[in-house]
Formats: structure tokens, C-alpha cells, sequence
């Protein structure tokens, strides 16, 4: 949401006070998943067959259904174990579809293994059919309710096992199990840091354009398990995980009056960091989670404060005629970026987490606004206005732009946890109507997210405990 549009809609909540007190409910399943060791597990005999030769062919990555022990009824799927490996291996097989290094190929096409070759594969069934990597995997339901998942990555043409490791969840986690083999498969392959274990925040939209009903809400990486965690009588905006995933910061007008609140996701309590008469835009966490950045439009002047992260005093960053918003802190925290205007047009700036040495570094035509610096820290994501807007990234010097969207109005950009993924959100030309995309760094392999309403303002949290 660029400087004008969310001064828009400031003076518009302040004309229109709203209603009292609005607290979520807290999350309630975001515990550590536990990890177990699926060495030795008792899988008995090397018994079973491939039982579909069906043709497939031209695949990459082979991601067979997950195999079971026994098929028990769980309340993860009604139709049992069995028909959860294939569930699980459903959602692997997008997860890696979707970020556009892998051409794998999903369970619904494959042959299926029995469980005894989980852990002894037929390679030569695999290899002549063309896979490069195969992942084998099975689900056990444990007698306490739970589930044991496991994973294992091997390499066809060397019949060779690259990585396995298993884990504990109950029944509604069953697709973290999913996610945390995507992480496992994705870093085993790449050696990078995962994302797939990862909750997106955002911010869902219903109702007619003048009396737009905004709630903070949360979803899986994928876009699964929405929820939604206010009731819309506030207006919620500008939500963003904490480094540790522990809390959500968002700015809330409860009564009408700019609140910036944090909300923790285990026990639901939100705690208010500051209040304001005055227009405040923009909270960002600090990268070491102790303080928050925020900007306060004051008799027209609006200027970037930082404030504790439990509330207190705050103190001005920036003292400038022009209008100064957006900042967000560079990995280490010694600098940040923001969007300012006083060189009459919307423009990129860096300054020391102090204050200090404020550079202008966008010089490439357009504007530039909502800066967000890389958690890998050697580029920014960005809105760039030249007509229409679109994401784009520069390095942190302002060069080698590149523009990553060709929508009408894509804006907001937020980074997966390993830098490689950049989600925004789109808003339809006519209708008005929004929703989150992702795009990789390429330019590549642009996807809408689903989302039951229309929805703005994603922030990509962290990796989950």
C-alpha cells in the first residue's frame, strides 16, 4: 500500500470511528513439531511391488503416495492412513512444483510402492521410467492418537539414499509433516534454507469500498489452514510475524484511534505498544525482535519512529519536510530502508539504524515504495510506479533493477524466509478486487494464492519451531 493510499485511508477511519475492542482468539497448534528417528524402524520384511506400470515418463523428481504399516482410520482422513500418504505426497509434490527448480511428479500419476520398499526401493523400476531423484515416505498411526511421518530422499541413477527423517504430529498437523519433507527435499537438493514450514499473515477483505470490512488473518505457506484471527469490528492493517515467530505486530484502529499491537500466537493475549491521535503507518520489527518501527503523520509532516517492542517512549528517526514511511531493517539491523518523498517524488532511501546518513539509492525512472530488505540482505524488494505498479528488486546500492510483475497494481512485496520467493498482492483492474500472488526471483512461475475472501498486506513469517 503505497504513502497516499494508506494516508487515504487513515482520514477515512478517524471520520469514521469504529467499534470497541477487538481480540482474536490465539492460534491454539503452532507447538514444535517433534522429530523422531526412522532408522530402524521396524518396517519387517522387504516385501511388496510396484503395482501400477501405467506410462509416465519425463519426470524429475518421483513423489509416489506414502506407504503405511496398516491402514487405520485417522482423524487426519476418514478413509485411513493409506489415503493419507497420498494426501501427504499431494502436498509435496506442489510445494516443490511451485517454486520452479523441480519438475516433479505427484502420486496420482505413479505407481504406488508397498511399505516394505520404503526403505529398499526398486530402483530399476524408477530409473528405466526416467526419474532422477525418488521420494519414498510412509504414515503410522500410533496408538496415542498421533502420527508418525516419515521421509526419505534417494537418488536413482546411484541408488543411493541422500537424507531421510521422520515426525511426530497430531492429526490436524498432518500437512506441517508435508511442509517439513518439502524443507528436508528442497535443502537436501539446493543447499539452501527451506520455506515451505512457513505462515503467511495477511489481511482479508469483505464488504462494499466504503465500508471494506478488514481482518488480520494467517494461512499456510501453500495458502491452506486459513484463519482468521480478529472479528472485524477494528480495521486491521500492516500485519508482520516477529524473527522468532512467536508474536504477529499489526496496527489496529480501535475506536478510531491508530493502535500498534502485538499479538502472541501461543497464548492469544495481544499487548498495545503505542497509541496515537495521529495517523501512524507501517510497523516493522527490528531483526533482533526488541523494537519496532513505525511511521506518525504530525500537523502533515510524517517522519519514522522507533519504539520498544513492550511499548515506551519513542524516538524520532528521520526529520525531514517530506513525507518518510515504510522502514524495514537490513538482516544485521544496522540499516534500514524507507520510502520518502522529499525529493518530490516517492523514492527509495537507506539510513544507519540510528538515524544517520540518509542516501537516496532508486535513480532509474518512476517511484519507488514499500521497500523490503532480503533476509538473505543483498537485495531489496520494492513497488515500482511507472504507470502501473509492480514488484521489482534492486540490489542495496539502487542497481540492477529488475521489475519481477506486469500486473496493473501489484504492491507490498514480502520475502520467503530463504529470500527466493517474493509474495505481493494484486488488485484487479474494473473490479477492485484483490488477492496475494508469489513470484520467484526470476520473474518466473507467478501463482495466486487461494484465499476465501479478498486479501492484502501478506507478511511471510518465519520458519516454524
Amino acid at each position: 500500500m503505497t504513502i497516499k493510499s494508506l494516508l487515504l485511508l487513515t482520514a477515512a477511519l478517524f471520520a469514521a470511528p469504529l467499534a470497541a475492542q477487538d481480540l482474536g482468539a490465539p492460534i491454539g497448534d503452532d507447538q514444535p513439531v517433534e522429530s523422531v528417528a526412522v532408522e530402524g524402524e521396524d518396517s519387517g520384511p522387504l516385501r511388496g511391488t510396484v503395482t501400477d506400470e501405467s506410462a509416465w515418463s519425463d519426470i524429475g523428481i518421483a513423489i509416489p503416495a506414502f506407504a503405511t504399516d496398516r491402514d487405520r482410520p485417522t482423524p487426519a482422513n476418514a478413509a485411513g492412513t493409506a489415503a493419507l500418504g497420498r494426501e501427504v505426497a499431494r502436498v509435496i509434490t506442489a510445494n516443490l512444483r511451485n517454486n520452479g527448480l523441480f519438475k516433479p511428479v505427484g502420486p496420482d500419476s505413479l505407481p504406488q510402492p508397498g511399505f516394505g520398499q520404503i526403505t529398499a526401493p526398486a530402483f530399476g523400476t524408477w530409473s528405466g521410467q526416467g526419474a532422477e531423484m525418488l521420494v519414498h515416505g510412509y504414515v503410522r498411526a500410533r496408538d496415542d492418537g498421533r502420527l508418525v511421518v516419515s521421509c526419505y530422499l534417494y537418488d536413482v541413477a546411484l541408488q543411493n539414499e541422500l537424507v531421510r527423517e521422520g515426525w511426530v504430529v497430531g492429526p490436524a498437523d498432518w500437512r506441517r509433516a508435508a511442509h517439513k519433507c518439502s524443507d528436508l527435499i528442497f535443502s537436501r537438493l539446493t543447499g539452501e534454507s527451506p520455506f515451505f514450514d512457513s505462515r503467511i499473515a495477511y489481511i482479508a477483505e469483505t464488504g462494499p469500498k466504503d465500508r471494506r470490512v478488514k481482518r488480520l488473518a494467517v494461512m499456510d505457506s501453500d495458502g491452506a489452514n486459513h484463519r482468521f484471527l480478529t472479528l472485524g469490528s477494528a480495521t486491521a492493517l500492516t500485519p508482520r510475524y516477529s524473527p522468532d515467530y512467536s508474536k504477529i505486530l499489526y496496527l489496529s484502529y480501535v475506536d478510531g484511534n491508530p493502535r500498534i499491537y502485538v499479538y502472541d500466537i501461543g497464548s492469544g493475549k495481544q499487548t498495545l505498544v503505542t497509541e496515537n491521535k495521529n495517523p501512524t503507518l507501517a510497523p516493522r520489527w527490528s531483526p533482533d525482535g526488541k523494537y519496532i518501527l513505525y511511521s506518525m503523520a504530525v500537523g502533515g509532516n510524517t517522519e519514522i519512529y522507533r519504539v520498544p517492542a513492550t511499548g515506551g517512549a519513542s524516538i524520532k528517526l528521520t526529520d525531514n519536510p517530506g513525507i518518510d514511511v515504510g522502514g524495514s531493517y537490513s538482516p544485521d539491523g544496522s540499516k534500514i530502508v524507507f520510502e520518502s518523498d522529499r525529493s518530490g517524488s516517492q523514492q527509495c532511501y537507506i539510513m544507519d539504524a540510528d538515524g544517520k546518513n540518509q542516501k537516496r539509492i532508486s535513480f532509474f525512472g518512476g517511484r519507488c515504495a514499500t521497500p523490503e530488505w532480503s533476509p538473505r540482505g543483498d537485495q531489496i524488494a520494492f513497488t515500482r510506479i511507472a504507470g502501473d505498479f509492480n514488484v521489482a528488486v534492486m540490489n542495496t546500492g539502487g542497481g540492477n533493477m529488475r521489475v519481477l510483475t506486469n500486473g496493473w497494481q501489484d504492491e507490498a512485496p514480502t520475502w520467503a524466509p530463504n529470500g527466493r520467493i517474493i509474495q505481493f498482492f494484486r488488485t484487479e483492474k474494473n473490479s477492485g478486487r484483490s488477492g496475494i500472488w508469489q513470484v520467484d526471483l526470476t520473474g518466473q512461475n507467478e501463482r495466486r494464492l487461494p484465499t476465501p475472501v479478498d486479501a492484502s498486506d501478506p507478511a511471510w513469517g518465519p520458519i516454524r519451531p
